[in-house]
């Protein structure tokens, strides 16, 4: 299954572009992943009176329908196995948690949000709504979605409110990014059309929002989270495309 999911999605994700370190050598540079004991939890928000002083320390924030995977690819990118807790119950996220990566102070935080859907509460979703309008730190949103359940009315309508966002700060504050989760539990015979359909309802429903990372957390390695990674150290300011 590895050999054929790679041969048929990575011409679909973002992987176009190098990545290097923007003011280091490549041979100094260390990704805030390095080290994944580093991590920290620091809280969880529940209001925006409460949002952390993290003294500028950049921001992405990780928002998908309930039990789209979204605690699994967390402790992925993260590198480790339970820092963000997962459960058979959909809607387990109920406040804005916060992470530090990197060695201390930090050189980013990551933001899990609380699931959206048939499984989320109004409140949670005015938390996240005043969170992406007045926090200056956020740069990217992660938005995830299974790629064997396609899009929902919900995503359709999460990604459109999104795109407004976006729109109305001028794409200067914060930027949108698809993450497409469980590739493998496709079949090799439906990668292509499944992922070209999600790319084309994606773009239809949110326009400024960036083509699918594609990623699954079961196999072995893992697909998909370098680019990941990658992905947010690029957006938080550590390196950049050449």
């Amino acid at each position: 299954m590895s050999v054929s999911l790679s041969r048929h999605a990575l011409p679909l994700h973002l992987g176009k572009h190098p990545i290097v370190a923007s003011s280091r050598s490549k041979s100094s540079y260390s990704s805030p992943f390095a080290n994944p004991g580093s991590t920290a939890f620091i809280g969880s928000v529940t209001s925006v009176k409460q949002l952390p002083e993290l003294h500028g320390l950049p921001e992405v924030v990780v928002i998908g329908r309930a039990n789209v995977g979204k605690s699994t690819f967390l402790n992925a990118v993260l590198g480790r196995r339970d820092i963000a807790h997962t459960s058979k119950k959909a809607g387990h996220t109920r406040a804005l948690n916060y992470y530090r990566v990197g060695d201390e102070p930090g050189q980013l935080a990551l933001v899990d949000a609380p699931g959206y859907g048939s499984r989320g509460r109004r409140e949670w979703g005015d938390l996240f709504s005043a969170y992406i309008a007045s926090r200056e730190e956020l740069r990217r949103i992660y938005i995830l979605f299974n790629a064997k359940h396609g899009l929902k009315e919900t995503d359709k309508g999460m990604l459109a409110h999104l795109h407004e966002q976006c729109l109305s700060s001028h794409g200067t504050r914060f930027t949108l990014q698809s993450v497409i989760t469980k590739a493998d539990t496709l079949d090799d015979d439906d990668i292509t059309r499944a992922i070209s359909t999600l790319r084309s309802e994606i773009f239809e429903a949110a326009p400024t929002c960036l083509p699918p990372i594609i990623t699954s957390c079961v196999m072995r390695p893992v697909f998909g989270i370098e680019e990941a990674r990658r992905n947010i150290e690029e957006v938080c300011g550590l390196v950049k495309k050449v």
